[in-house]
């Protein structure tokens, strides 16, 4: 077993967990643990980002802003990723609105400190720009999957994906969160749940769902949930064989 694999048993967080023991040393006195719960806004769209988050559980949703205040999201982050790294390359300013969608429990690192560190670690600095591979990959195909997908499909491809961060099939979700989060009418996410509670796939009740029958829900969605994961496995295995 090699040093990189056994870390992975010692930290949560994916990325920090396959970093060697020596790059990850420049990173572990100033890496803070905190807990932050559901609807936490990290940055809005604007904010300069002052704080790295790489977290241990749970999920972030990275959402696009319109002017009259309506959101869609983008991509999701959870124990695999970072939420912030481009700031270790000198970015200052966040692009998206980032919010705990799935209460985290996360590892933070101040930017300032990040980007120090970063100046002078090779290895850390390919990872951000590896990781940000990631994102754009997730976007591109969430933008493609909002535009030419039905409705059910991508509201089984988000309950599989929101479930695949929390590893649990229990998740604390609202009609109108996720009508926002797929930028559709909270409608339509009610006529899409109810008819999947009516075949017995999930039960929804009082702001949580409870996936039933996982099956029959990948059977449901779109290609997109497999090519979210297929790609993601591929970039972050590419992320971390550049440190």
């Amino acid at each position: 077993m090699t040093e990189s694999h056994s870390l992975h048993h010692v930290h949560p967080n994916h990325l920090l967990a396959g970093l060697p023991a020596d790059i990850l040393a420049l990173l572990t006195p100033h890496l803070t643990t905190h807990a932050l719960k559901q609807g936490h806004v990290l940055y809005e769209a604007g904010d300069e980002v002052e704080l790295v988050y790489f977290p241990h559980s749970g999920m972030v949703s990275l959402l696009s802003v319109m002017q009259n205040g309506k959101a869609i999201e983008n991509a999701t982050i959870g124990r695999e990723g970072v939420v912030g790294a481009m700031a270790g390359l000198g970015l200052y300013t966040s692009m998206v609105r980032a919010v705990v969608q799935l209460p985290i429990v996360t590892s933070r690192i101040s930017s300032a400190r990040f980007r120090q560190v970063t100046a002078h670690c090779r290895a850390i600095e390919n990872l951000c720009i590896r990781y940000n591979e990631v994102l754009l990959t997730q976007a591109r195909l969430t933008a493609a999957c909002n535009g030419l997908h039905p409705v059910e499909a991508r509201f089984c491809r988000w309950l599989l994906q929101s479930a695949d961060r929390a590893e649990s099939n229990t998740l604390p979700l609202t009609q109108e969160l996720l009508s926002e989060m797929l930028g559709v009418r909270r409608t339509s996410v009610t006529d899409v749940a109810g008819r999947l509670q009516r075949e017995g796939l999930i039960v929804f009740s009082r702001g949580v769902i409870q996936i039933l029958d996982r099956p029959a829900l990948e059977a449901m969605t779109c290609e997109c949930y497999r090519a979210l994961i297929d790609q993601s496995a591929m970039l972050g295995t590419r992320a971390l064989s550049s440190v």
